[in-house]
Parts: structure tokens; sequence; C-alpha cells
């Protein structure tokens, strides 16, 4: 049990970089995040499909797992005879940074609460090979 722990761990550590590790976001997600990033603008989806060079249903996934991990914000601009458009922007680092913490720090605790739950159910009850 304990290699197993020790390998997910160690494999955990080789992830890229917090997108990866907090949010199991893919190569593309982390390409139109750092284009959001750059561009200091909202973009369309047609427009981060062109910048990215693929299709626009996969622009829009991307932007949709971004969405949902907290990544982006998603602006509604309106034109003037009517109708509207939607523009993505990458949210504040600190902010994101922050929630990642939090998010890190809840884990933990709940892990040190689960393994102090684990030692006291074992180390109180004898085990099976005293008894035999």
């Amino acid at each position: 049990m304990a290699n197993s722990m020790q390998e997910m761990l160690r494999s955990d550590m080789e992830c890229e970089g917090l997108l990866e590790c907090f949010h199991d976001l893919k190569e593309i997600d982390k390409e139109v995040f750092r284009l959001l990033n750059e561009r200091g603008e909202g973009l369309t989806v047609d427009e981060i499909a062109d910048a990215v060079d693929r299709e626009r249903s996969t622009a829009y996934r991307s932007v949709q797992r971004l969405l949902s991990a907290g990544f982006l914000q998603k602006e509604q601009v309106n034109y003037e005879q009517g109708g509207y458009h939607h523009v993505y922007h990458p949210r504040d680092a600190e902010e994101i940074a922050g929630e990642m913490q939090r998010t890190l720090n809840d884990w933990y605790a709940k892990m040190g609460q689960l393994i102090g739950e684990f030692g006291d159910k074992y180390s109180d009850e004898p085990s099976v090979a005293a008894e035999s």
C-alpha cells in the first residue's frame, strides 16, 4: 500500500505545472490561457481558435474547461443594433493562486484528519498476529 501511495505522489510531482496538477488541464488549455494572458484583451472563441490554429470546437471545449476550473471569466458584449457576443478574459492570477492555496490547505487538513482517524482506529485494536 505504501508503495502505491509513494508512486502516486511521485507521478503527481511529474506534472508540468499548476494548471495540470490542480485541474488536469490539457496542453491546448495551457496554450489558450497563455494566449489570453499575453493579449491582455478579451477574445472570442473564433479569435482564440485562429490564434492557436485549432478548430472552433476544440477552442470552445478548451475555453469551457478553463471557465469550469475558474481560470477565465466570460463577458457579454452587446452590439448597438442588437445582439451580442462573448469574450473571454483570464481571471486575476493572485485570486486564482489564493483559491488553489485554500484548496491545498483544505486537502492537507482532510488528509491529516484521515491519518489521525486511521491511527486511532488501528492502534487501539489488538493485532491479528498477537492473537495467534
